[in-house]
């Protein structure tokens, strides 16, 4: 008989609560563009408003979002790589010990810039939480 994750989800090392701080991080960094030329003849508050989205140096996204990673323990961060894999749709949610098994054979002290240098890691760490049964929603 299949395994219902929805109700019976896949208990993790790593707090649901620590992930889904990742993941609002992640779609901060995302989010972030080069800085335009402003538009002299554009509204102050649109001006605020797109700076907000532009990536100065000195913005501290970036560096927020690589320390949330760096500051997990091995076994949190096996999982953080292995959730993104099994929301990237490498790895089904009855393939979870072998996801953790090569997230752990390929983890390295380089895991946050190869967790950042995913496009879109937001969403893989979102559908991967999902696919075991968990969820950033509040219950």
């Amino acid at each position: 008989m299949a395994r219902d994750y929805q109700n019976d989800p896949v208990e993790l090392n790593i707090s649901t609560d620590t992930v889904c701080y990742i993941i609002a991080k992640a779609r901060e960094f995302d989010v972030k563009g080069d800085p335009a030329e402003p538009d002299p003849s554009s509204n102050p508050i649109d001006k605020e408003t797109e700076e907000i989205l532009q990536d100065y140096p000195g913005d501290p996204t970036e560096d927020e979002l690589r320390e949330a990673i760096d500051d997990l323990n091995d076994d949190e961060i096996v999982e953080l790589i292995a959730l993104a894999w099994v929301g990237r749709g490498d790895f089904g949610p009855g393939e979870w010990e072998d996801a953790k098994a090569l997230a752990r054979d390929r983890h390295r002290a380089h895991s946050a810039a190869y967790l950042m240098g995913m496009p879109t890691l937001p969403d893989f760490l979102e559908e991967g939480l999902n696919a075991l049964g968990h969820s950033c929603e509040p219950a």
